[in-house]
């Protein structure tokens, strides 16, 4: 029954970090609500796109009286802000914007008029990055590669602080799912998304700490690897998986892409 209690646990803290991860992470999507006169207009805007035409972009708006006005330019450009009038479409206020090749970013805002009052509906413009089509036959394993590794992760350091006999076996587990998910899946994922195999530390330079998805990986992974490595030698060694459990942990904790991968527009002269 303690097993059964032990991996309840487990599956609780897993599940409640895999979500704060991806929710507070700059990539998901932008939601909420603004009141222009007596109407209120819910939102929930586009922060990533990975399709090979232009993103779209809508707000609910199915009486027909609301206009609007999208404004956007390149981030980390010297473009001018460039607007343009949002059409009625099915209900909803619709506005595109101009494809982007991968890593590319575009900063927007909106601003909604009834003809009395307007008002724009985020107080800093919202950044929308693009990325390429990553085929579902390499990102579902390495989604699931990696749910397992943090699923493992915690259920080891759970046994390491019990003292428990499945110590070696759940650290083993858990490097060698991180290893598949994180090294082999994680930089073909970042190739088709990206078009880059790796873009974090130590390739980006000596001082240049790059995209922090793949620093998170490395960290991980470097963790776990001292950690089999140290309670193989010593099986009394428990408290390296527990630190390399709790630095999945804390990996996971930061929100997902952050710092990611991103064109800078400004390097190149006007």
């Amino acid at each position: 029954m303690k097993n059964i209690y032990f991996w309840i646990i487990t599956i609780i803290i897993t599940l409640a970090s895999v979500v704060y991860q991806r929710t507070t992470g700059p990539t998901y999507p932008l939601s909420g609500k603004v009141n222009i006169g007596s109407e209120t207009i819910k939102y929930k805007l586009l922060r990533s796109y990975g399709g090979p035409d232009n993103a779209e972009i809508t707000i609910e708006e199915p009486s027909g009286k609301i206009n609007g006005t999208f404004t956007f330019k390149r981030y980390k450009s010297h473009d001018e802000w460039m607007s343009v009038p949002m059409i009625h479409q099915g209900g909803k206020l619709v506005a595109y914007i101009p494809h982007q090749p991968p890593a590319g970013k575009v900063m927007y805002m909106i601003t909604l008029s009834d003809g009395l009052n307007s008002v724009r509906i985020t107080e800093e413009p919202v950044v929308l990055r693009f990325k390429g089509d990553v085929p579902a036959g390499i990102l579902i394993p390495h989604i699931f590669l990696m749910f397992l590794a943090m699923l493992f992760s915690t259920r080891a350091g759970i046994e390491a602080i019990g003292n428990g006999p499945r110590t070696l076996r759940l650290a083993f587990l858990t490097t060698l799912f991180l290893i598949g998910g994180g090294l082999i899946l994680g930089p073909m994922v970042q190739k088709y998304a990206f078009d880059a195999y790796w873009t974090g530390w130590p390739f980006k330079g000596l001082f240049n700490f790059g995209d922090m998805t793949d620093n998170k990986t490395a960290v991980a992974v470097l963790a776990w690897i001292v950690a089999v490595v140290m309670i193989r030698k010593n099986p009394g060694s428990r408290y390296w998986v527990i630190a390399a459990s709790i630095i999945m942990l804390m990996v996971y904790l930061i929100p997902h892409s952050m710092f990611g991968s991103e064109i800078d527009h400004t390097a190149v002269p006007k």
